[in-house]
């Protein structure tokens, strides 16, 4: 008879994100709304996504090395990874982000 525990699904890891924009430019908007579309879709409910504008928080972008915008980094879960651009090469951003693609629907 299988144990209770080993009978449980694993936790899912939770994603903890961090995008880097400048203002509200069309690229960083484009950028925002991929990552939000991204989340929803391929980690629903797993994730955080913390929006730092570096017009408005300029010592973050040097305290974490940002040096173009805009950025994707994976903070959780490890290795750190990090993305620039506006996040619209979805199977690009999934590989980056250390994702499987979302399989086809029929």
């Amino acid at each position: 008879m299988a144990s209770r525990r080993s009978a449980r699904r694993p936790r899912p890891e939770r994603y903890v994100l961090r995008l880097f924009v400048t203002g509200m430019s069309p690229r960083s908007s484009r950028a925002i709304a991929n990552a939000r579309s991204l989340c929803e879709q391929h980690l629903p409910g797993g994730y955080d996504l913390d929006i730092v504008d570096l017009y408005q928080d300029p010592a973050r972008a040097r305290s974490e090395q940002i040096i173009a915008a805009p950025t994707l980094v994976r903070k959780q879960p490890l290795p750190l990874r990090r993305l620039v651009g506006d996040l619209s090469d979805t199977p690009r951003v999934l590989r980056s982000l250390g994702l499987p693609p979302r399989p086809a629907t029929a």
